[in-house]
């Protein structure tokens, strides 16, 4: 059976924070959540991988399948992480003025891995309406994350918290730039 669970780990740091290593100003902290957002959608893309082939294909898998179709669900959720996770590292790893997109859009190109593997069995497209063609035509099977929550809620939370403290140094720094 395809594991479709997330294994995110994002939301427990490695290293904890101790008093030596508090973040002394905003930027700093902002990196220390963007680090944690990319981690865990690293640790979350395999498993959302997975859980998509599984929506379009029912938890019971259907007779039929390829011998390694399970390893092959693996391999793309392995791939996904690296690809599009590591799009999202670099992403996150700029100054917020430097970011030329944010990381859900990033995230929503991981639809061509389940895609390709629902294609190479052919598992037929899926009705979709006319907003949905339209913003998202390559997602034949609408598997389109929306938000950051489809990846697990520790993604969710960690996505909270880096909006959050991205939208403060934000707003400081034009506030900073109207006085002077």
């Amino acid at each position: 059976m395809i594991d479709g669970s997330s294994t995110s780990k994002g939301s427990e740091p490695d290293d904890p924070l101790t008093f030596e290593n508090q973040p002394t100003t905003d930027e700093q902290l902002l990196s220390l959540y963007a680090t944690a957002l990319a981690d865990g959608v690293v640790d979350a893309l395999p498993g959302w991988v997975a859980a998509a082939v599984v929506r379009r294909l029912g938890p019971e898998l259907p007779e039929g399948l390829p011998e390694d179709f399970e390893d092959r669900v693996a391999a793309a959720g392995r791939s996904a992480a690296e690809e599009v996770g590591g799009r999202v590292r670099e992403l996150l790893s700029l100054d917020i003025d430097e970011q030329w997109t944010n990381p859900l859009t990033l995230i929503r190109t991981a639809i061509r891995f389940p895609t390709d593997l629902l294609r190479s069995i052919g598992v037929e497209p899926v009705a979709r309406d006319e907003q949905a063609k339209r913003f998202h035509p390559d997602d034949v099977y609408d598997l389109t994350p929306a938000s950051f929550a489809e990846l697990g809620p520790a993604v969710h939370d960690l996505g909270v918290s880096w909006g959050a403290a991205k939208a403060h140094v934000h707003l400081r720094r034009r506030r900073e730039e109207e006085v002077a």
